[in-house]
C-alpha cells in the first residue's frame, strides 16, 4: 500500500518528521506485510538482516508494537512501546549486532520489512534522514533515563501517572469523558514500563481510577483530568 495522502503519522514519529518525497521513497523499498495483535515480528538474540516501519491499518488509534527484553532468569523487561510511523530494529542495522530485543504487536497492523542494506543505502543517500535518526535514537535515550531517574525517585503509582502523561501527550486523542491514551496496554505491560510487578501496577492503576483521575477497560485507559493527573505525578508541565 502506497502512502495515502490522508494518513496521518503520530507525531515524534521517523515517518512524520521525514518530508513526503522521503517518505515514498522509504515506503517503496518493500510491500506492507499485515501483522495481527500477538505476532512476534523480531526475536531477541537473531541475526540482524531488516529494519521495521510501523503502519496502522484503517484504526484510529495507532499499531502499537511492545520492545521486551528477557533475562536468563525468566524475567521480563519491557523497554518501551513503538507505533506507526516508528523504526524497529534499526541501531542493531547501523551496528551490525544481533537482535537486543523481542518485538511482539500488541495491535492489529502493517510492517514495511526493508533489507538492511537497503535502508542504510537510503540513509545515505538523505543526510537529511539520517539526522532524523540521531535525534529520534536520542529521544529514546532520553525517555530510558527518564525511567531511571523516575525509579529512584517516585513509588510505583507516580511513576505509572508519569509514564501515563507522557503516552497521552503523545499519542492520545479525545474521547468521551477525556482523552484516550492512544495504545492499547494491558496494566501488567503499564507496570513493567515503569519496573513494577504485576500487583503493585492494578493497585496503582485502582487508586488512580478512585480518585478519578482515569477510567480503565479491556486494554483501554482514559485520562479524566489531565491536569489533575500531572499534580498527582508531580510533573510541572
Amino acid at each position: 500500500m502506497v502512502e495515502s495522502e490522508r494518513e496521518a503519522w503520530p507525531i515524534g514519529t521517523f515517518l512524520a518528521g521525514l518530508k513526503a518525497s522521503l517518505r515514498s521513497e522509504l515506503l517503496a523499498i518493500a510491500p506492507e506485510q499485515r501483522v495481527s495483535t500477538g505476532q512476534t515480528l523480531m526475536a531477541q538474540g537473531a541475526s540482524t538482516d531488516q529494519v521495521l516501519v510501523l503502519r496502522a491499518r484503517g484504526s484510529r488509534s495507532p499499531a502499537c508494537v511492545k520492545v521486551v527484553g528477557s533475562l536468563e532468569s525468566g524475567a521480563e523487561v519491557l523497554f518501551g512501546i513503538r507505533v506507526s510511523g516508528d523504526l524497529v530494529g534499526e541501531l542493531a542495522a547501523i551496528r551490525d549486532t544481533d537482535r537486543s530485543a523481542t518485538v511482539i504487536a500488541c495491535t492489529d497492523g502493517a510492517v514495511h520489512r526493508l533489507p538492511k542494506e537497503r535502508f542504510l543505502g537510503f540513509l545515505n543517500r538523505n543526510p537529511e534522514a539520517w539526522r532524523l535518526l540521531a535525534t529520534m535514537l536520542g529521544n529514546r535515550l532520553d525517555w530510558a533515563n527518564q525511567r531511571r531517574l523516575d525509579f529512584a525517585g517516585y513509588p510505583v503509582d507516580q511513576r505509572l501517572a508519569r509514564v501515563v502523561v507522557q503516552l497521552t501527550e503523545r499519542h492520545g486523542y479525545p474521547a468521551e469523558g477525556g482523552t484516550d491514551l492512544g495504545i492499547e496496554l494491558t496494566q501488567e505491560e503499564l507496570g513493567k514500563l515503569v519496573g513494577a510487578a504485576k500487583e503493585s501496577a492494578v493497585k496503582a492503576v485502582k487508586q488512580m481510577r478512585d480518585a478519578g483521575l482515569i477510567r480503565t477497560g479491556y486494554r483501554r485507559l482514559v485520562v479524566a483530568d489531565l491536569a489533575r493527573l500531572k499534580a498527582f505525578a508531580m510533573l510541572s508541565r
